[in-house]
């Protein structure tokens, strides 16, 4: 009923430099419902966000608020005012202060504190909300969950109408994770709306009633939860429609290789929330982890890799049981691996094309074995002449290229390292069409050559196109294993959606 909306967005847009971020966007809220607001990364769902809270101004569109009619909201101090709060994945509290401290700060407007009234009341409120935590406890010994769940009361006292929970589980065991939902559909029924931001597709079909869909900045849709099945929502997040969907089967009718894998494990899990896995690869096989943002794909290369801290498993390469704890081990063992997020984790962007390609060589023979300037200039020369990287010369900064020729040089940089196995994370996102084939055609090239490839790529086609096997995950599990003729865009988003129809 519209009596019950107590958000209303219409014809939301939001454009930034060059990229339309938001176009004719709405969204409707009612007291009393969870709403989970899903999309694949780069739908808009954060740029959404960040207008209702007033990080960012609309240059399109209209929100009204019940009881307060239409609004433009220009800080997050205005949204908070006008009852709209937001629970961040990362704790914006303070841990060194008390629960009570922690709900209250900023808030009082006496001169003199009165502790006890305050702790009183926070007592109150925590065991109102079935919150397992004390208003004098240090907000630090509690667990995320609870953190999370105090900053959820300091909300609700704020008493407000709209409460945006953004990736609120996804450092929660599952333990954590039900007593979240239990306080959520309590906020529910006292008639909080409340909008749930997330990448797992059990939880939203655990806990919410109804499914808003972004996708490339635009609306597909809202949907009752009850009357969109998973493979559904999987479909319309990845723009694909289940009828007429084209059979992208790679030609690969070879005998199944029965060698002894380049690298295997059992086991493997690590402090990022991988839950234990079993992998292989063979010699000359391109391989990929497949799954929605957030399925565990690029938490699962970083642990084989060591980029985060490996928790438990045993790692074997060629039939050997090995350690590989920290990077450095597996660049030893003929591990290399190209990052998903290229700015952050791949180039060093103030340093030249040739002492990028040569960093990884340059560490694993050891800063006092510094490779000579002609023989940097010589790898550098060659590589970039291999990939055709556009460069003024190997002395340009790395920053001063395109996001296609800064990924090649990445690439340049553990070819140069001559690699048994290559971890190839989102190599082609964000780049030209023409660089992306060159990138898939060097793959089945190394591949060929006898380098052992994991792929991973959002683009389910791109992934069709490279890999002769896949590896499905979903909510840091892995839920299947396409090969051969299931490889088809219907068999991997019904095993991302957990096979049901």
């Amino acid at each position: 009923m519209q009596n019950d909306v107590v958000l209303s967005m219409r014809g939301i847009g939001k454009v930034f430099p060059g990229v339309r971020a938001l176009h004719n966007v709405d969204f409707t809220l009612r007291k009393g419902e969870i709403h989970a607001l899903m999309g694949e990364n780069g739908a808009g769902k954060s740029t959404l966000i960040k207008v209702l809270t007033g990080v960012h101004i609309k240059d399109a569109g209209h929100i009204h608020l019940d009881g307060a009619g239409e609004v433009t909201i220009r800080s997050p101090q205005e949204a908070q005012a006008l009852g709209i709060s937001t629970v961040y994945q990362e704790i914006t509290l303070c841990p060194n202060l008390t629960v009570a401290e922690n709900m209250y700060i900023g808030r009082n407007k006496d001169l003199i504190v009165k502790w006890k009234d305050m702790e009183k009341k926070a007592d109150a409120i925590l065991q109102n909300l079935g919150i397992p935590a004390r208003a004098k406890q240090q907000l630090g010994s509690c667990s995320l969950a609870v953190q999370q769940m105090v900053a959820i009361a300091r909300a609700v006292d704020m008493e407000c109408k709209v409460l945006i929970l953004d990736e609120p589980t996804s450092s929660l065991d599952d333990k954590e994770v039900a007593m979240l939902f239990s306080l959520m559909r309590d906020l529910k029924n006292r008639g909080v709306g409340i909008i749930f931001v997330t990448h797992f597709l059990e939880q939203v079909y655990e806990v919410s009633d109804r499914i808003t869909v972004l996708r490339n900045g635009e609306l597909v849709g809202e949907y009752e939860v009850e009357h969109l099945p998973q493979v559904e929502l999987v479909a319309k997040m990845m723009g694909k429609e289940l009828e007429g969907l084209s059979d992208l089967v790679r030609d690969d009718n070879a005998a199944e290789d029965t060698s002894t894998p380049v690298y295997e494990t059992e086991g493997l899990s690590s402090a990022k929330g991988v839950n234990p896995f079993e992998f292989a690869i063979r010699k000359g096989e391109v391989n990929g982890f497949t799954g929605l943002l957030g399925s565990g794909r690029s938490e699962s290369v970083r642990a084989i890799f060591g980029a985060d801290r490996v928790t438990g498993g045993k790692v074997k390469m060629d039939g050997r049981q090995v350690k590989i704890a920290k990077p450095k081990d597996a660049m030893k063992h003929g591990i290399g691996y190209l990052p998903e997020d290229r700015k952050d984790d791949g180039i060093i962007a103030d340093l030249s094309v040739r002492d990028n390609i040569i960093l990884a060589l340059q560490v694993m023979k050891g800063f006092f074995k510094p490779i000579s300037q002609a023989e940097a200039e010589k790898f550098a020369d060659e590589y970039i002449k291999a990939l055709d990287i556009k460069t003024a010369s190997s002395e340009t900064p790395i920053k001063s290229l395109s996001g296609g020729n800064q990924q090649k040089v990445i690439l340049a940089r553990w070819l140069l390292t001559h690699p048994q196995y290559l971890i190839l994370d989102e190599p082609t996102r964000g780049i030209d069409v023409g660089t992306k084939t060159e990138i898939q055609r060097l793959v089945r090239k190394l591949a060929e050559e006898g380098m052992s490839v994991t792929f991973i790529s959002s683009e389910i086609e791109e992934m069709l196109r490279t890999c002769s096997r896949l590896i499905v995950m979903r909510d840091r599990h892995i839920v299947g294993e396409l090969k051969g003729t299931e490889l088809t865009q219907e068999h991997v988003m019904r095993t991302i959606a957990g096979g049901g129809d």
